[in-house]
């Protein structure tokens, strides 16, 4: 028999804060968390942005160890920061249950930390580096999150490595989700972080895909806008405390929310090129996983990324399920891209929003691209609406689809 899966805890690090009533103020003042990353990128001649989504104001808290916090590198700081505080919301932080080997993580990134890489770099050209130690490679890894989460929490349960780009978060999350909902663990640490680099920039840049806007960060990305020129990139972090029903339960846990239904495909085709129709089949995986009818969805967060491809190839995936009926947004016009974290981040505010009964709208979205199919696109103004049922989805380069349905508790 499948377990319930309940959200016990939830915390996040962002480019517009790192608690819901601070990025709810200024997603009501129509403030974005894009920036102008002159001049620190300007020796970068060849990348053509100037524009990103920093974290801000994220430091490495006093009271960690050193022994703790030496294998970390920025992406695996900020998800074990998230994850700290997710486990504080949930109330437990420090419980027993984290080492009684029924507690595990699922945890995405689409790199390591990217600097750590330079004392392999040079060891290469050079034959000799200075910049190796014991550490370089654990923060360079791709599940340097994951393993840092691990072994600061003590966690002895099974752990989950999602590196699949733009859906690492939201797959991690799903992958959580199945391990409570199978009675392989009790408690999951889910979620996903990505650090900012130039080198993210740069993968995008090179396929023609950045916004060029760079001396107007507040007017872009503009997902599903005729005049859109591409994504900006983010970073930061997001945790979701996943639990088995009855233990929440009977420890007397909080509820915010309950994990129904996740569908993740791939579309087999191209490695950045989307496809509708498996775009479609994800949204269908994770409806019929949760056992509901398209009707019961009340809202839509979407991936968004102000792609030309990616948008329209969305639009057009949603419409076909959904047609006008669902309302629909795109949180990356505030966070630009986070990458790996985005997933993560979206679920965790798509809760917030949930439970307040409030949505933004889709930031600089003026003229929707006649391209795009048509939907019940959020914009201008928020949308006041308590959904029963919020669908999150997330599409990544190599055609990999992820959709979870989260239900208000």
């Amino acid at each position: 028999m499948m377990r319930r899966v309940v959200v016990t805890g939830m915390a996040g690090i962002t480019a517009l804060g790192n608690d819901w009533p601070s990025i709810r103020a200024a997603m009501a003042e129509g403030r974005t968390g894009i920036r102008d990353m002159r001049p620190a990128w300007d020796r970068f001649e060849s990348i053509n942005t100037r524009l990103a989504a920093p974290v801000l104001d994220f430091t490495i808290p006093a009271h960690w160890p050193r022994k703790k916090a030496r294998t970390m590198g920025r992406v695996a700081t900020m998800a074990v920061a998230a994850s700290e505080r997710a486990l504080d919301h949930a109330r437990l932080l420090n419980d027993p249950v984290l080492t009684n080997g029924r507690t595990g993580a699922a945890y995405g990134s689409s790199f390591g930390s990217p600097d750590s890489v330079l004392g392999f770099f040079e060891l290469k050209m050079t034959g000799v580096s200075r910049h190796l130690n014991a550490t370089t490679y654990i923060q360079m890894m791709s599940h340097s999150a994951l393993v840092n989460i691990g072994l600061f929490f003590g966690l002895t349960g099974r752990m989950i490595p999602s590196s699949s780009a733009c859906t690492s978060g939201s797959q991690a999350i799903g992958y959580a989700a199945e391990a409570i909902r199978w009675g392989k663990a009790d408690v999951m640490v889910a979620g996903g972080a990505e650090e900012l680099d130039i080198t993210d920039a740069a993968v995008f840049d090179t396929l023609f895909a950045t916004s060029m806007r760079n001396d107007a960060p507040q007017t872009t990305p503009r997902p599903f806008d005729r005049d859109r020129d591409g994504l900006v990139i983010g970073e930061g972090a997001a945790t979701l405390i996943l639990e088995n029903y009855d233990h929440a339960v009977a420890r007397g846990a909080t509820i915010y929310a309950e994990l129904v239904g996740f569908g993740t495909n791939s579309d087999g085709n191209h490695v950045t090129q989307p496809q509708a129709a498996t775009m479609e089949q994800a949204l269908r995986m994770a409806i019929e996983d949760a056992g509901i009818g398209t009707d019961a969805i009340g809202f839509v967060s979407g991936h968004g990324t102000a792609t030309e491809w990616g948008d329209i190839a969305e639009s057009q995936a949603t419409a076909a399920v959904f047609g006008e009926s669902v309302p629909f947004h795109s949180l990356k016009s505030y966070f630009g891209h986070s990458l790996g974290a985005c997933g993560s981040i979206e679920a965790w505010l798509g809760i917030e929003m949930m439970r307040e009964g409030w949505f933004c709208p889709t930031a600089n979205l003026d003229v929707i691209d006649p391209r795009c199919a048509a939907l019940d696109y959020v914009r201008g103004e928020p949308r006041l609406v308590r959904p029963d049922y919020l669908m999150s989805n997330n599409f990544a380069f190599g055609g990999i689809n992820t959709s979870l349905i989260i239900k208000s508790s």
